[in-house]
């Protein structure tokens, strides 16, 4: 008897370190340390289970029964979220889980131009994987969303700031267009300052600005080109400005004629509007901004483009007229 009970006992404990092994050898990471990391997707509802089970099929869990055992005793059955997660075999399970539990998942950057519109970041989001184009501007023209994040007019037209953002693949719009608002509003803060002194208000200077950004790549011309607007406006000259009649003619082909600049139902005509259109026409960089609140000090009234990204800029009409004769051989400023 004495001896069959210890031959049991000893067949247990032989049982028992099998069993103790085999977990081991389920919780060991697949691969030594520096293994390369791999995107893994889990998908919205996914169980804790499913998810192990694909772990194990990416090379990335040795067993993903006893993985997924582990990770419940842990807690982590509730606390996975969705997203991509930048993985790797070398890592441990309860790593893994915890990694897939925080959050963090991997994001892809996208370049937002100075100068783009709206209907242009949507489409720039859509191309390079990140959102609906469509959704996200029409998100952008909801006046209440607009109101919800601060925006003093009823799109975010000129306040989706430009700049080189990471969002997550299929990311929430709303958030996107939140994270690019905010960024306007972080350099507006720099900016009110001088905008108050000048007597100008948000939307004004947005405004103003957006025309500047369109009308000059040139980093230097800037402030000479919020000048001249500057000296208009308070002498009660049109801006006359094609940028803006572009943004008002639906489906511009690329061809500005003479009937464009003559249409008075066009609203961002400002060769037949007084003063600034009703809102932004694109999203303007700190440089165009901070021209509009601090732009250089002269008395030009008008300019036009050499056809090499510069401008002449002119005091007169007589000067301007001779300057178009010379540049462009037609009068469009």
């Amino acid at each position: 008897m004495r001896r069959a009970a210890l031959a049991a006992l000893a067949a247990g404990l032989v049982t028992a370190a099998g069993l103790v092994a085999c977990f081991a050898r389920g919780l060991a990471p697949v691969a030594p340390p520096g293994a390369a990391t791999a995107v893994f997707e889990v998908a919205p509802g996914e169980s804790l289970a499913r998810v192990a089970e694909k772990l194990e099929r990416a090379g990335l869990l040795r067993d993903a029964r006893v993985a997924a055992g582990w990770a419940r005793l842990h807690g982590f059955a509730a606390r996975l979220r969705a997203g991509e997660y930048a993985l790797s075999p070398s890592m441990r399970p309860l790593d893994l889980f915890d990694l897939i539990a925080s959050g963090h998942v991997v994001t892809y950057p996208v370049v937002v131009p100075e100068g783009f519109t709206a209907a242009e970041i949507g489409s720039r989001l859509e191309s390079s994987g990140l959102a609906d184009a469509a959704a996200f501007v029409s998100l952008a023209r909801d006046p209440a969303f607009a109101q919800e994040l601060g925006v003093p007019d009823s799109t975010l037209e000129g306040y989706l700031f430009p700049e080189t953002y990471r969002f997550p693949r299929r990311p929430d719009p709303r958030e996107v267009a939140r994270t690019m608002v905010a960024q306007f509003f972080e350099i507006w803060r720099t900016l009110a300052p001088a905008a108050e002194r000048r007597g100008l208000s948000l939307h004004q200077v947005v405004t103003l600005a957006s025309i500047v950004e369109k009308e000059t790549g040139v980093p230097a011309e800037r402030p000479l080109i919020a000048s001249v607007f500057a000296n208009r406006l308070a002498r009660g000259m049109r801006l006359e400005s094609d940028p803006t009649v572009i943004y008002g003619i639906p489906a511009f082909d690329g061809n500005l004629r003479r009937r464009d600049l003559d249409d008075g139902s066009n609203v961002y005509n400002t060769y037949r509007i007084a003063g600034l259109p009703p809102g932004p026409i694109a999203s303007p960089g700190a440089e165009s901004l901070r021209a509009v609140v601090e732009p250089a000090e002269s008395d030009y009234l008008y300019f036009v483009s050499r056809n090499d990204g510069t401008h002449v800029f002119s005091r007169t009409y007589a000067e301007h007229v001779a300057a178009v004769n010379l540049h462009q051989r037609r009068g469009v400023h």
